[in-house]
C-alpha cells in the first residue's frame, strides 16, 4: 500500500487558542510575550496585530510603538504543545497515526484512510473545515512523504494534494526554508543566493554534504522519499471502562446491585493501581429491546472505595427501568483525579476538608438532593464583587488569592437590584430606600467603600458601597453607581448581612 501523509499547519496557533476561550479578544490586536535575555519578546501575534505591524520575534517595546492599542498577554510554558496534543487527539477519528509537529503543526499518516471519506480531496476538505469551524486558521497538504506535505502546507499557494511520486516537482519552486534546515544552514543558503530548492536538487550529494553538512542532505532525501522519516505518534489515553455481559436478562434490583458491585471491583482495582480516584462515573444499561438507560454519580473527592461508590449508585437504581431485562452493563469513569496515599496515624487529628468521611458524607447528601445543592466557593481576582468568587473544582482545591478582609455580606446577589433612595446630601449614605415596595428607614450607615472597574476589561462607572442598618435591625449592602452629577443618582441593593 502506498504511503500517504498529511501535514496540518496552524497559523497563529496560540492566538487562535486564546480566541476560542476569550471571545472579547477575537478582533483585537494582541500578542503573547515571554522574557528572553532581559527583553520581552513576542512569541505569537494575532492576525489583527500582524496587520498593524507586530510580529513574532519583535520586542514588545517596539511593537507598542507600532500598535497604539496593543494588548500583551504572558505566554504560558508549553502552551503550544498542550493545545496541539488536544487537537491531535481529536484528529484520531480520521487516522490512528497522528504525530505532533511542534510548535505549530501536526503530521498524519493517512495511508488507507482517505477512501472512507470519498477520496483525498474530500478527506482534506473535511478536516480543514472542521478545524476552521472550531476557530483555528489551518492549512493542510497531502503527499507521499511528511517532508513534502510539510513544505506544501506552509509555502505552496495552490494544489495542496501532491500526486504520488511528484515530490520533486512539488518542492522545486519553494524557498529553501521548506526543507526545514537548521537556522545557520538556511542563513548560508540565502547568502549564497539559493532562493528556490530546484538548484539544490541539481547539485551532487557529495558537494552538498561537504558544503552544508549531512543534515541538509537528510532533509532533501526525506522530502523526496529516498530516506524514511520516523514519526512519534500520539497514544490516546486508555479509557477507564469495564463491561459486564449477563447470561440471562437482569430485571431485579438485587441483580443490578450485584452487577454494579462487580464492575466497581474491576474498575477500582485499576484506578487504585494508578493512584487515581473516581470523580464522575456513568453506568450504562443495555436492554434486550435495544434501548439504553444510564445513571451517573459524582464525588466531592476522588475515591476508589467500592463500598462508598456502591452506596452512591444504590441511590440511583430507582431511576433504572430494566423493562424486559438488561443484557449488558458498562461502567465508565468519565472523570478521575490523582489521590494521595493516606498514612495511618497513631493519634487522632482533625483533617478538615481532607477528611475522607466528610467527602463521603457530602457525596451521599448530593446523591439525594442533587449536585447543585452543595457548592464550595473560592476567591477570584476581580474587583467587581459578583465576579470575585468562583466555584471550586474539588474539595481540596486551594485558593490562589486571599479572601478580602473588608466586610462582605453573607448573601450576595448575582445581579444587583435597583432601589429608590432618599439621601440628605447626594454624596451621603441614604436615609431610606424602597425595595420591592417595602420602605426601609436607615438607622446606621458605614462607608463609602469605592470599588472601581477593571479598566483592562471594560469601561464604566465606579461604585460607592455602604453598609446600612434599618430600624428593624436588618443590615444591607447598597451602592451608588458613579458620581452624583446633579441628576438623580442610581442606587442598587447588592447583598444581605446576617
Amino acid at each position: 500500500m502506498q504511503k500517504r501523509f498529511m501535514a496540518i499547519w496552524f497559523r497563529h496557533l496560540l492566538t487562535d487558542g486564546l480566541t476560542r476561550r476569550r471571545q472579547e479578544l477575537k478582533d483585537l490586536p494582541f500578542v503573547l510575550a515571554s522574557p528572553v535575555k532581559n527583553r520581552i519578546i513576542i512569541v505569537a501575534a494575532s492576525a489583527a496585530a500582524e496587520k498593524e505591524g507586530a510580529f513574532t520575534g519583535m520586542a514588545v517595546a517596539d511593537a507598542r510603538a507600532a500598535v497604539s492599542e496593543l494588548m500583551v498577554i504572558d505566554a504560558l510554558p508549553d502552551q503550544a504543545a498542550v493545545l496541539l496534543r488536544l487537537i491531535g487527539l481529536g484528529c484520531i477519528r480520521y487516522t490512528p497515526s497522528v504525530a505532533l509537529d511542534l510548535p505549530d503543526g501536526l503530521l498524519l499518516d493517512i495511508s488507507g484512510c482517505a477512501h472512507l471519506w470519498g477520496g483525498e480531496r474530500e478527506y482534506l476538505k473535511e478536516i480543514v473545515l472542521k478545524l476552521r469551524a472550531a476557530g483555528f486558521d489551518a492549512r493542510a497538504a497531502i503527499a507521499d512523504t511528511p517532508g513534502t506535505a510539510w513544505a506544501v502546507a506552509r509555502f505552496a499557494l495552490r494544489r495542496p494534494i501532491i500526486a504520488s511520486g511528484g515530490q520533486a516537482a512539488a518542492i522545486a519552486t519553494l524557498p529553501p526554508a521548506a526543507l526545514r534546515p537548521k537556522p545557520e544552514i538556511l542563513e548560508n543558503l540565502h547568502k549564497l543566493g539559493f532562493n528556490q530548492i530546484s538548484p539544490l536538487l541539481a547539485i551532487k550529494s557529495q558537494i552538498l554534504r561537504r558544503r552544508f553538512g549531512q543534515s541538509l542532505l537528510l532533509r532533501i532525501d526525506q522530502a523526496l522519499g529516498h530516506t524514511e522519516e520516523y514519526l512519534q505518534f500520539l497514544v490516546p489515553p486508555v479509557p477507564f471502562t469495564e463491561r459486564l455481559p449477563s447470561l440471562e436478562p437482569i430485571r431485579t434490583v438485587p441483580g443490578i446491585e450485584i452487577a454494579i458491585e462487580k464492575l466497581l471491583e474491576m474498575l477500582c482495582s485499576r484506578l487504585q493501581a494508578e493512584g487515581l480516584g473516581i470523580r464522575k462515573a456513568i453506568l450504562k444499561c443495555h436492554r434486550i429491546d435495544g434501548r439504553k438507560v444510564q445513571v451517573g454519580i459524582t464525588t466531592t473527592k476522588g475515591s476508589h472505595s467500592v463500598s462508598h461508590l456502591l452506596r452512591l449508585f444504590k441511590l440511583q437504581i430507582d431511576k433504572i427501568e430494566p423493562a424486559l431485562g438488561i443484557e449488558l452493563f458498562v461502567l465508565e469513569a468519565r472523570r478521575t483525579e490523582e489521590m494521595e496515599t493516606v498514612q495511618e496515624q497513631l493519634w487522632s487529628e482533625s483533617k478538615g476538608l481532607g477528611d475522607t468521611s466528610l467527602a463521603e458524607l457530602l457525596d451521599r447528601i448530593a446523591g439525594k438532593v442533587g449536585d447543585a445543592a452543595i457548592q464550595r466557593f473560592l476567591p477570584a481576582e476581580h474587583h467587581w464583587p459578583e465576579l470575585s468568587v468562583k466555584l471550586a473544582g474539588s474539595l481540596t482545591e486551594q485558593p490562589k488569592t486571599a479572601w478580602p478582609e473588608l466586610p462582605r455580606p453573607i448573601r450576595l446577589l448575582s445581579t444587583p437590584e435597583k432601589i429608590e433612595v432618599m439621601a440628605l446630601v447626594p454624596d451621603h449614605p441614604p436615609k431610606l430606600f424602597v425595595h420591592k415596595r417595602k420602605r426601609h428607614t436607615i438607622a446606621k450607615a458605614d462607608g463609602p467603600e469605592r470599588i472601581g472597574r477593571e479598566w483592562w476589561q471594560d469601561s464604566g462607572e465606579h461604585r460607592d458601597y455602604y453598609v446600612v442598618e434599618d430600624t428593624e435591625g436588618q443590615r444591607y449592602w447598597v451602592f451608588r453607581s458613579g458620581h452624583y452629577d446633579g441628576s438623580d443618582a442610581t442606587w442598587y441593593l447588592h447583598g444581605y448581612f446576617a
